[in-house]
Parts: C-alpha cells; structure tokens; sequence
C-alpha cells in the first residue's frame, strides 16, 4: 500500500495535520488482491500489486482510532471522510451533504459498538486484511445510498449495477 502505514511518531504528525487542515481528506487506496497475488513480488518488489483492502472499514478506523481517541472532533471525520473529498472532487452539493437536492447518502453508525476485523468477516472479495485482529469502537449498521438501504445487518441489499456515474462540475470546489 501506498505510503505504507507508519510509525507512532508519523501517525501523530498525520493526525496534526488532519487537525491543521494541511490534510484535507483521508481516502483508500482499496485495491483487493488475493495474497497469492501479493506473493507474486516477494522477490522482485516491482510485481507486487499496489494496494490493499480497506475501504469497508476506513470510517470505522478514522472514528475507532481519530474521535474515539480524542484525536479528532465527528465533525473533521465527516469532513475529512465525506464533505472535503466531494469538493475537491466536484461533486458538491450532489454527495458529501445532507441537504434538498443531495443524494441522501447516509450512514447510521453504532458509536458504542466494539467489533475485531476479520478477513473472515469483511466484505472485499480479498482472503486477507492489512488489520486483521485490530479491535475497533465503531460499526457502520446502516448505508442508504440515494435513498435506499443499501447495507444493513451486514448484508447487500443492492444489485450489481446500482452505481450511478456523477459528472464532476466544470470548476472545482477545492477546500
């Protein structure tokens, strides 16, 4: 993965910038590979694939290790997790708010509750995770995806094809 996570000392330089705004959104390079396929580059580095599995527990992580933890406000999560990245990206007001005219993407989070990641738990078609065993406070319950429960009790309630392409607008809104 790119960069690879990092030391404690580089964790808190990270947090403090996510704090200063220097850092404007946190992201995943979700990329899932069986581990077979990482194996293919561990003599030649240069055939690993880049990437790593991580997508379905990135707001957990950010809640478990920045709010829970007093690193970060749930306000900078939700910016930093869904406002922020809309913007850069162009696509605010559409995604990244709740607001008239948005798409009622929305998560009902459990705060309080605790859960282990798990390869034998999550949902990537990927047979290992980059934080397998981590005990986390936090769980998405609930994703509506424009309006519709698109997760719930663990399970997909939506059928491939359900994504809808949202064109950027011509200026982007930088944070």
């Amino acid at each position: 993965m790119s960069p690879p996570i990092r030391e404690k000392k580089d964790q808190d330089a990270l947090w403090a910038a996510i704090n200063q705004g220097v850092v404007q959104t946190v992201a995943t390079d979700h990329c899932p590979f069986m581990w077979d396929d990482k194996l293919k580059g561990k003599d030649d580095f240069t055939k690993i694939p880049n990437g790593a599995p991580g997508i379905e527990h990135r707001v957990e992580l950010l809640y478990s290790e920045g709010v829970n933890k007093g690193k970060i406000s749930l306000n900078k999560l939700v910016d930093i997790s869904s406002t922020a990245s809309a913007k850069i990206f162009g696509m605010f007001p559409k995604k990244g708010t709740i607001a008239v005219g948005s798409d009622a993407d929305i998560v009902i989070f459990d705060i309080k509750k605790k859960h282990t990641i798990s390869a034998s738990t999550h949902h990537h078609h990927c047979d290992y995770s980059a934080y397998e065993g981590l005990e986390v406070t936090g769980k998405s319950e609930i994703v509506i995806l424009r309006g519709k429960v698109a997760i719930e009790n663990g399970k997909v309630n939506i059928k491939k094809g359900y994504g809808k392409f949202i064109k950027r607008s011509k200026t982007t809104n930088v944070v």
